[in-house]
């Protein structure tokens, strides 16, 4: 079978779609595709081009038995619509102009959504190459955007429903990440075939990981004990986290000296945050700048817990951060502060750790307090998601599903 992956997101660059498609790929490949990647220049999250990839509109390169395409994308630091958009439809021409000449006839195209233009892309190189299009989707667009207020020109919004319906439509298979994402577009498009199928762990690769010794140079650099409590973010730091939440519930554990909060990577509210904590004079929340993955596991594995915060909003209620699986894979309980589909999955039927409720700092700082004395329940709790994401979220699983998937569409018999 030959299968075309088309995102605009992909290794080098460091991020969870990025993590996940280049496992789904790799999955792929080792049960028998050819798999060829069509992505752009890599630039996130800097919004800069790498180095080595400056000045050129194409590159070809071979990652892991993966033929990877890169086109060209203009890149800008300026976070405004306009310049969103301007970075979007560069790849959709760019992707469209490389692919027409460098892809050969496929089996299938499996393309990554958002963004949601990409789709236009992928509908008319599936058409050239002859190939089934898998619509992957992570995010529902232009929904997401809309609600979070991203987004509000009428003509814009109308365009990218009727864009988004028709990718639906001209799909063979359409895959959710959540079973809210399946559940939507299934109530949209009764006729089409929507499969679940979501992030998870790749438990081959955490356990070479877990072989390397841990590592307690940042914790010991900022003098915590060994018999302190330490819940850990890592991650972007965002506005749609609501990080805010952590330092107010640290303000409230004031007379906890042993209970302390990482946060630990790099985003647009950094800055913000690093003000509120010294507004609230927080000597317990520490800042730690993004690391590797092996040097981010490490520390994680000497972590007591992870907390995961999303803002209060109904869109959230369908979301699955992917920074649960890792905590899962590490044994590690969760402090969870998403509504919906998260808590019921990971909390309520993994009993993975406990959830407060989003942005409300009073219900964290209990929860936290909670955990820290009671050691026997913060192990359960570990215990558990461990279990559960072996049982439920083993990407290889996950991927062994999505093959059959591909099979049935395109009439592969297994040899």
């Amino acid at each position: 079978m030959r299968l075309i992956l088309l995102t605009q997101y992909f290794p080098p660059e460091v991020g969870a779609p990025q993590n996940r498609l280049f496992a789904t790929a790799r999955s792929l490949h080792a049960r028998g595709a050819e798999v060829t990647v069509l992505t752009a220049m890599p630039n996130y999250p800097e919004m800069r081009v790498h180095a080595a990839y400056r000045g050129r509109f194409t590159a070809v390169e071979d990652m892991d038995g993966l033929r990877v395409i890169r086109a060209w994308i203009l890149v800008s630091a300026r976070r405004t619509i306009f310049w969103r958009l301007c970075n979007y439809l560069s790849f959709v021409f760019t992707a469209l102009v490389v692919g027409l000449f460098r892809l050969k006839r496929s089996d299938v195209l499996l393309v990554e959504s958002p963004p949601l233009f990409l789709g236009i892309t992928a509908m008319l190189l599936a058409r050239a190459k002859r190939a089934k299009l898998v619509f992957n989707v992570s995010d529902l667009w232009p929904e997401s955007a809309v609600q979070l207020g991203l987004v509000t020109n009428r003509t814009l919004i109308g365009l990218s429903e009727r864009l988004e319906m028709r990718c639906y439509r001209r799909s063979a298979l359409i895959t959710g990440q959540t079973q809210g994402i399946v559940r939507n577009i299934q109530a949209r498009c009764p006729d089409k075939r929507v499969v679940w199928v979501p992030n998870g762990v790749d438990f081959a690769a955490m356990e070479q990981a877990l072989a390397a010794p841990t590592d307690r140079t940042v914790l010991d650099a900022l003098g915590i004990r060994s018999s302190d409590t330490v819940f850990a973010y890592a991650g972007i730091i965002g506005h749609a986290q609501g990080l805010e939440v952590v330092l107010h519930a640290a303000d409230r554990l004031k007379h906890r000296a042993d209970i302390h909060f990482l946060l630990i990577g790099d985003g647009p509210e950094l800055g913000n945050l690093k003000e509120l904590a010294g507004r609230l004079a927080v000597q317990r929340v520490h800042f730690v700048q993004k690391m590797p993955r092996a040097a981010l596991i490490g520390l994680l594995r000497e972590v007591s817990g992870v907390v995961v915060p999303l803002r209060r909003n109904d869109l959230f209620k369908g979301a699955i951060p992917s920074k649960i699986f890792e905590a899962l894979a590490l044994s590690k309980p969760l402090l969870l502060g998403v509504e919906g589909e998260a808590k019921a999955l990971f909390i309520d039927e993994g009993q993975a750790g406990l959830a407060f409720i989003p942005e409300d700092a009073d219900d964290l700082a209990r929860k936290a307090e909670q955990l820290a004395d009671a050691p026997a329940l913060m192990h359960a709790h570990g215990a558990n998601g461990a279990q559960y994401a072996r049982q439920a979220f083993d990407r290889e699983r996950i991927s062994a599903r999505l093959w059959e998937e591909l099979l049935r569409i395109t009439g592969t018999k297994v040899p």
